[in-house]
């Protein structure tokens, strides 16, 4: 039997995110649980996030999910949605600093006052809330059957910055350049929601459900 776990420290929208993985058919069982002894035994485990990150990381560190993210990216595939990819890199500056799990060298940056789109140069909106086009910066087994430049759903006032690191696996453009999916080894990352991107969303997490964690 095939199973994924969506951790489950309080901050996202699990539910949702646990709906659209098992609306893929593509597993046996999804659980939403912060119990270590469940997490530790799913064939693949899903950090989700929503809000502010120092709110998740002081969660994550009280249940002492952090302790148990760092076991289990050792062995499983490993997929972080938006805040939940933040929380991967090592520091942001939301909250006035905020530090986060180190997985991935890299910091997360407000995307700043006074943004322009490059092309028509009008005025651009923080947060960054809605559609825009993902560009793949390269193959990833994740990003089987979706083409280039799919939009994708995004809500966000920070990102991960810049978008032209080894580890970054997709950019997107709003104002800046940043990085919109990160990957290395068994670990994967978006900071758009595929539980909100209809079609192509469902299809990464149908890639994510099949994935070995080989790149």
């Amino acid at each position: 039997m095939s199973s994924v776990a969506v951790i489950d420290y309080g901050m996202g929208n699990l539910h949702s995110v646990a709906k659209a993985l098992e609306h893929t058919g593509c597993v046996d069982r999804v659980v939403v649980t912060h119990e270590a002894e469940l997490i530790r035994r799913a064939n693949r485990v899903v950090l989700p996030g929503v809000g502010a990150i120092r709110d998740c990381m002081a969660e994550l560190r009280r249940l002492h999910l952090d302790e148990l993210v760092y076991e289990v990216v050792q062995t499983k595939p490993f997929l972080g949605v938006c805040v939940g990819m933040q929380a991967l890199m090592e520091w942001s500056a939301e909250n006035d600093g905020t530090p986060c799990l180190g997985l991935f060298p890299g910091r997360v940056e407000y995307f700043g006052a006074n943004l322009r789109d490059p092309h028509t140069g009008a005025s651009l909106k923080v947060p960054h809330m809605g559609w825009n086009q993902v560009h793949q910066r390269g193959e990833h087994p994740l990003w089987k059957g979706i083409a280039q430049d799919t939009r994708f759903y995004f809500v966000h006032s920070y990102c991960v910055q810049p978008a032209d690191v080894p580890f970054v696996a997709a950019s997107a453009t709003h104002g800046v350049t940043f990085a919109a999916a990160v990957a290395r080894g068994n670990i994967f990352a978006t900071q758009f929601h595929p539980e909100k991107s209809h079609t192509a969303g469902l299809a990464l997490y149908a890639n994510f459900l099949r994935w070995d964690g080989q790149s």
